[in-house]
């Protein structure tokens, strides 16, 4: 016997901060449909993160932030008055080193060449720079301990900003990166 799923995915024509609104319906139609309530999202000014949480504010939702230093020295680029709303909602919010580059773009910037992680980050980027950032958000969500290991999350990632790109994913740790599972595409730019 066969076993099989017809699901859709929702394809936008270019990346961008205009399908923010059109994701954030397909996460919540998706989230309710599998019964996720784990999400981790990036969003570096902490709007996406907010207006998730209006719309399913019964979800784990887990706001991905730049590293202190991204764009200046020893800054976080996250609002204070922001990350205070936040965590007032109960949404747990992170900042630390990006999965996908941290030390080994460090590295590569000071002597040269490229590190296997960087290959691995220009991999996913091949399907999309916001399906790279999804792989990358639930590994350091993993990480930090802020989702569950053992159910399947959704992960929401973009290019710049907003968000584009919605993944249902098994998470992994850095150290097991590749028992990380991508179950489905939620939606995505078409490249």
């Amino acid at each position: 016997m066969v076993i099989f799923m017809i699901k859709s995915i929702c394809y936008f024509e270019s990346p961008g901060p205009e399908n923010t609104e059109t994701l954030l319906k397909l996460v919540k139609e998706r989230s309710e449909e599998l019964n996720i309530k784990d999400i981790v999202v990036a969003s570096v000014s902490g709007r996406t993160a907010l207006k998730l949480s209006k719309m399913l504010p019964d979800a784990n939702i887990v706001c991905i932030t730049h590293h202190a230093g991204f764009k200046e020295k020893g800054k976080l680029e996250l609002d204070p008055k922001i990350k205070e709303k936040l965590t007032r909602k109960g949404i747990k919010v992170y900042a630390g080193s990006h999965a996908l580059s941290g030390v080994g773009r460090g590295i590569s910037n000071r002597f040269g060449g490229v590190t296997p992680v960087e290959i691995m980050a220009e991999t996913l980027r091949m399907v999309s720079q916001g399906f790279k950032v999804c792989v990358e958000i639930t590994i350091m969500a993993a990480d930090a301990g802020l989702i569950p290991m053992d159910k399947e999350i959704i992960a929401i990632g973009g290019t710049a900003q907003g968000v584009d790109t919605a993944l249902v994913v098994s998470p992994a740790h850095m150290n097991s990166v590749f028992d990380l599972r991508i179950h489905e595409i939620i939606a995505m730019p078409r490249p």
